[in-house]
């Protein structure tokens, strides 16, 4: 049997591939600096029964974050840089038995004690007279890194809504 195509179905797709390649916006900028916050969270989850629960309840614990700048060493690193390059802060304090169960309310069993990692990219940068900050990923915090002692130029691709960088390339 042989697919029989809508004579504008061609057209129609050849113009939203379009409009899709060109809406990215880029920018080219002297003047950056990207951040990446490291942290440390303990977690417990709470719940009538662990292993079967669909829905358990988390509840967060002590805290420790670090400002990372540029790839260069913050005051107050502990570890690092650890395999991408980021520094950490100090283990924030395990929850004891008794913080733990003072939290568990109607639940009848609470998990051990899970230590999280998270990392949240930013990039700031002034294109004309206006500064922004925007949310990243690594592979553009890592580019920051390598430009930022020479400077160079960097062209910034931002996303369809423009509320993120998602690619930095070296001009």
């Amino acid at each position: 049997m042989r697919v029989k195509w809508h004579p504008l179905i061609f057209p129609f797709l050849a113009v939203t591939v379009l409009i899709i390649l060109t809406s990215c916006s880029t920018l080219t900028v002297n003047q950056y600096e990207a951040t990446a916050l490291t942290s440390y969270t303990w977690q417990v989850k709470y719940a009538d029964n662990l292993t079967t629960a669909k829905l358990p309840r988390y509840e967060t614990f002590a805290t420790t974050s670090l400002l990372n700048r540029n790839g260069l060493k913050p005051d107050g690193a502990v570890t690092g840089p650890d395999d991408k390059g980021l520094w950490w802060a100090a283990l924030p304090k395990r929850p004891t038995v008794d913080e733990i169960e003072q939290r568990k309310g109607k639940e009848r069993e609470a998990s051990t004690p899970e230590l999280l990692k998270s990392v949240k990219y930013e990039i700031t940068y002034e294109a004309g007279a206006q500064r922004r900050t925007l949310p990243t990923n690594y592979d553009v915090y890592r580019q920051v890194v390598k430009s930022y002692p020479s400077r160079a130029p960097l062209e910034l691709t931002l996303a369809l809504d423009e509320n993120s960088v998602e690619k930095a390339e070296e001009r």
